[in-house]
């Protein structure tokens, strides 16, 4: 331990016999109770960080839940606070902040901590660097790091703990109290010197709470209906007496305590609680007892119960867990699960979730295209096991638990309707990666750029993030470096299907774009060509005079009516002296200029001084506007005022023009593409542009994804 003998508070006894109430929502931990309430209220010799850990189901995350009840003024109005023990109930001080990692990344932690604090950061350096110079600490408390990532295989509890909590632990500002795994909570702990920091074990004999366990155990078994209960629960001596053996049975697990309770309630037939063999010891105990009280095989238990061990995010709905059920087994279910229903009811928890809707707000999602993934509605049910612990548990009695989510992974693809995954249930969508990298099956997977656009992108990122990048193919390392993009907002399909376009077509995978336009989603923009093309400054788009598109002579200016026709549409690159074919801009040397076809993907060897620019007149008469930011662009109708496309960067825009015609030419720092505008209020495309053309050069392969950035944005 990082402090001293007086926030050590070991003396059960003290706690036992002051004569105080235990909490109400905790129901003991006394001397932890009081340890978290020098901590908050910073008291000599307390740590300023806290690391609170122990074995799954000890029953960490209850009590952060009603120490936190303590901190909050609202919730501290509902407690009979004189009732309890002063040295457990911390000041009335503003609240701490309190972000949830459940199923978010590393860096949406961090990026919820830097806004609840209104931080102006552009990367994670700058969150803990504004932290550490505010004038009074800040108090953080991070709750259930267990169950952090949106994608169970990816391993999120590990990511978070080195690049946020460790981080912040080493900020001398921040009071830090975090609920963390036993295998991350020595390092977390130990990354700070000898005072700073205070592990909490709750297995260890000196936090232990026997006399709490034996309290929550005879609460749990209080009737609290007016149906008829067995003598055991309803006899307030033949409880206590029944809870004492429960505790004692359970070796300090709160969650096999839970289990057991829950099993006898929703059977108490055949139950004879002067036999304590017929209680748990752990929670596979709990499974099968249960199972055999029922007159039923354990393995058959498990079996039923393997689907919900492998779900993802907030649970399985209910109309798969038939056929997974079915395909983790290898026969038929349906029998089982039809008769099965009081025998998993103990261990499953039905959730109602709201309905989805997909589709981003304000003006650059509507121009991104139409398509949202699936209509507003109703909510559906999806059910999960009660507790993460008792998954592990189910997945770790499985023979083979790989091959049962290999089956998993192959019965979700094949529910997918004809491979249409506009059309796909939403669990499929989003969480068939999650399965398939846990099967070892995800790289094969990354190859359709329908899962791509309609996979919601933060899961299928922290997914494709956890395989080797030497084990993805093109396409997949074309969505890695795309997805930094499709996470910052809440993008549509539509708008993610236009990024990728023009990803793929700037990594030479033009038949994978081409694939995207046939997704019916109305993109906004078609990518005509791409070229890596480092350092241009600017962009001008124009027509070459004195040539038409058949190479013959021309007359006529850019906007001119007698030439406009056989004028060749072209861009004037602004690029950095002694580019391989470009010409200077001027006399005297610095920066030059390189002539490329407007529509085609090829340069055109010309003098620059041939290029003819639209005039401003010619620029206000078309359809289309203009507008730019550091890093987006907007395109919008001149007619209705409304945006018609909208552009986002995860680098600089360095140059960028529109042709009358609605030709989007861009540059940044990767290079310079031309995308024709198809949204509606656009020109027609013109007639000379060709269809997607085949890439002239390729850019070489995206690098190595470096995590989950944040945005602040």
């Amino acid at each position: 331990m990082g402090d001293g003998d007086a926030v050590n508070t070991s003396g059960r006894e003290r706690a036992d016999t002051a004569g105080y109430a235990p909490h109400p929502y905790i129901g003991g931990r006394t001397a932890v109770l009081r340890a978290l309430a020098a901590w908050r209220m910073r008291w000599p010799g307390a740590p300023r960080v806290v690391v609170l850990t122990g074995s799954p189901g000890s029953g960490r995350s209850r009590l952060v839940t009603g120490f936190l009840m303590l901190c909050d003024p609202e919730y501290r109005e509902r407690l009979p606070l004189d009732d309890l023990d002063p040295a457990t109930v911390p000041p009335d001080l503003p609240p701490p902040a309190v972000p949830s990692p459940v199923g978010r990344t590393a860096a949406q932690v961090l990026w919820t901590l830097a806004d609840h604090f209104g931080l102006p950061a552009v990367g994670a350096d700058d969150v803990f660097t504004g932290l550490g110079a505010r004038t009074e600490p800040v108090t953080i408390v991070v709750p259930d790091v267990d169950t952090a990532g949106p994608v169970r295989a990816a391993h999120e509890p590990a990511r978070l703990v080195r690049d946020v909590l460790v981080p912040l632990a080493a900020t001398g500002t921040v009071q830090l109290l975090a609920d963390v795994p036993r295998e991350l909570a020595a390092e977390l702990a130990g990354s700070l010197p000898a005072g700073q920091a205070q592990l909490i074990d709750l297995d260890d004999p000196e936090w232990a709470d026997p006399e709490g366990l034996v309290r929550h155990a005879e609460t749990a078994l209080t009737p609290s209906t007016g149906a008829a209960a067995p003598p055991y629960t309803a006899d307030p001596a033949a409880r206590r007496a029944l809870a004492e053996t429960m505790a004692r049975r359970a070796g300090g697990s709160r969650l096999t305590v839970q289990l057991a309770v829950r099993s006898l309630l929703a059977h108490p037939a055949g139950f004879d609680p002067a036999d304590a063999s017929q209680l748990p010891g752990s929670v596979g105990e709990a499974l099968d007892l249960h199972a055999r009280r029922l007159g039923a095989d354990p393995r058959t238990l498990r079996l039923m119960l393997a689907p919900l061990a492998f779900a993802e995010g907030e649970g399985l709905p209910v109309e798969l867990w038939g056929a997974l059920a079915d395909a983790v087994a290898g026969r038929d279910m349906s029998r089982d699960l039809a008769e099965g229903m009081l025998l998993t009811a103990p261990f499953v928890q039905p959730v109602e979730t709201a309905g989805a809707d997909e589709a981003a707000d304000g003006p650059d999602a509507r121009a991104a295209g139409s398509g949202a993934d699936v209509a507003p509605g109703e909510g559906r049910t999806v059910l999960r096991l009660t507790h993460p612990w008792l998954a592990e548990e189910i997945r770790a009695g499985l023979p083979d638990a790989r091959d049962a989510q290999t089956r998993i992974a192959m019965a979700l693809l094949a529910a997918v309707p004809g491979q249409d995954w506009s059309r796909a249930d939403p669990y499929l969508r989003d969480h068939l990666a999650a399965h398939t990298l846990d099967a070892g099956l995800l790289p094969q997977l990354l190859t359709d750029p329908g899962l791509f656009t309609h996979a919601d992108p933060v899961a299928l990122r922290a997914a494709v993030e956890a395989v080797p990048y030497d084990a993805l193919g093109a396409p997949a390392r074309t969505y890695l470096r795309t997805a930094p993009l499709l996470t910052r907002t809440r993008a549509s399909a539509g708008m993610r299907a236009a990024l990728l376009e023009t990803a793929f077509v700037e990594d030479g995978l033009t038949p994978y774009a081409e694939v995207l336009h046939g997704l019916g989603l109305d993109l906004p923009w078609r990518t005509l060509w791409s070229v890596p093309l480092t350092g241009v400054a600017g962009v001008t788009v124009g027509a070459l005079a004195g040539q038409g598109g058949d190479g013959t002579e021309a007359v006529g200016t850019a906007e001119g009516s007698a030439g406009v026709s056989t004028a060749r549409p072209v861009v004037a690159l602004l690029v950095p002296e002694g580019t391989p074919g470009s010409r200077p801009a001027g006399s005297g040397g610095g920066p030059a200029l390189l002539v490329h076809d407007l529509l085609r993907p090829e340069y055109v060897d010309a003098d620059p001084a041939r290029v003819l620019t639209p005039s401003d007149e010619a620029r206000a008469a078309g359809p289309l506007g203009l507008s730019r930011g550091s890093d987006y662009l907007r395109v919008w109708s001149r007619e209705s005022g409304e945006v018609v496309a909208a552009l986002i960067s995860d680098t600089p825009f360095t140059g960028a023009d529109l042709s009358p015609d609605g030709v989007l030419v861009v540059a940044t720092e990767r290079g310079v593409n031309a995308r024709q505008i198809t949204a509606a209020g656009a020109p027609a495309t013109p007639a000379a542009g060709p269809t997607v053309p085949v890439q002239s050069a390729r850019v070489p392969d995206a690098g190595a994804s470096h995590g989950l950035e944040g945005d602040p944005s």
